[in-house]
């Protein structure tokens, strides 16, 4: 839809787009963007690298699209957004993103926790759902993320129980019982990495992003739970494991720390696995409608990437239960506008049916007070949705992927 059109008329976006960004923000009497190219570089990066050397050709092709896509704006997501809505379930091809604007989201993030750990066997139907929802996602041309509220191996609670500070230790202690438990959790995951399959037949492409928000104490991998050592240990221990002893060549893996607050391109550093441990920078960013903070972390983001010649991106954000009519434009596309970062992902509709009171939700739906503003984000030239996306998984050219 806007994809052909943007080459040619990037010039005149940008200008169309600074003026914009100046107007959104100054009526907003929040801190204005300095411009459209605020984030650019004069660098032009060609060559990128994975951790999996052996990737697919279409995972190593995703991946320099990410890293292209940054230059030209962001791509929309959202969670379970293809799974389940506000107020139905598993209707395939649903998405309350299309009931608002006609057009899927480029991003769809999911969980993979439940096709990993000891609720497998239980969650069967919810896991082929999953799986419909991957393949439909793929055979759109749609972007995959996925994360990993894996449970704890150790207590047997949730991912929530941050009860013991030995979960990572006995994880990493080679024959114990956790170990073996951790690695057949592994090899769940590794198995429906393998039957990740388009029409096409061949392998889906994932963000994969472990350990998420392990700058928080929430976890049992968080930062109240582990040491730098064992949190980076950890990690690489699970990418050598699905990609060297398990053959999975299908995962991008990205890092994403929690960052609500204003942050440093240090702070992204925080128990950083290694550069050849890492694929994708992303953030989780639970700032409300801060747009000082927002832009002033996008910023900070950006600049790694630049760095590290790694694509990067918004994880998660959103705002609970918001109710704001101008949410989209203001605190999403205008922070947005003129950072290099290639997504912004909000979390989930919950299901809730008829129950008005639960609020959990972050992004829009049908008859949500913020549509006919998220209708605008949707018609912004540097916002990307489904439509809007070139082939993500063929190589662009002049792009090598090592």
């Amino acid at each position: 839809r806007k994809w052909k059109m943007i080459d040619n008329k990037l010039n005149m976006r940008n200008l169309l787009l600074i003026a914009g960004v100046f107007a959104t923000l100054s009526c907003s009497g929040v801190e204005q963007v300095e411009g459209v190219n605020d984030d650019k570089t004069d660098e032009t990066v060609t060559e990128l690298a994975l951790a999996d050397g052996s990737a697919t050709a279409e995972t190593c092709a995703l991946y320099a699209n990410l890293w292209k896509i940054q230059e030209k704006g962001f791509m929309f997501g959202h969670h379970d957004d293809l799974m389940y809505g506000r107020y139905w379930y598993n209707e395939a091809g649903r998405s309350d993103t299309r009931d608002v604007c006609g057009d899927y989201p480029a991003v769809y993030s999911l969980d993979f926790a439940a096709m990993s750990d000891d609720r497998k066997a239980k969650s069967g139907e919810e896991n082929a759902i999953r799986m419909r929802c991957i393949k439909e996602a793929y055979d759109r041309g749609m972007v995959i993320t996925a994360c990993w509220h894996i449970n704890n191996p150790l207590t047997g609670g949730d991912s929530w129980d941050n009860s013991s500070k030995n979960v990572v230790s006995s994880i990493l202690e080679e024959g114990s019982e956790v170990n073996v438990k951790f690695k057949g959790w592994l090899d769940n995951l590794a198995e429906a990495a393998s039957n990740m399959k388009g029409s096409d037949g061949k392998l889906i492409p994932v963000i994969f992003r472990p350990f998420h928000e392990h700058t928080q104490t929430w976890s049992w991998w968080g930062s109240s739970c582990t040491t730098s050592e064992e949190y980076i240990a950890l990690w690489r221990f699970t990418v050598s494991y699905l990609r060297d002893t398990k053959g999975v060549h299908n995962f991008i893996y990205a890092i994403s720390p929690q960052m609500d607050s204003a942050k440093t391109v240090d702070d992204f550093y925080f128990r950083w696995p290694g550069d050849t441990w890492v694929d994708f920078v992303g953030m989780d960013c639970y700032q409300g409608i801060n747009n000082s903070v927002f832009v002033n972390n996008l910023k900070a983001i950006s600049k790694v990437s630049t760095d590290k010649h790694k694509p990067c991106g918004v994880t998660e954000t959103g705002v609970e239960g918001f109710k704001a009519t101008d949410y989209w434009t203001v605190n999403i596309h205008a922070p947005m506008t003129g950072r290099r970062v290639s997504m912004v992902v909000t979390w989930r509709n919950k299901f809730v049916g008829s129950n008005e009171n639960d609020k959990h939700f972050f992004s829009v739906y049908k008859g949500h007070p913020s549509e006919s503003d998220f209708v605008k984000l949707y018609n912004q030239g540097n916002s990307f949705f489904c439509e809007d996306l070139p082939d993500m998984y063929s190589m662009p050219a002049g792009m090598t992927v090592n």
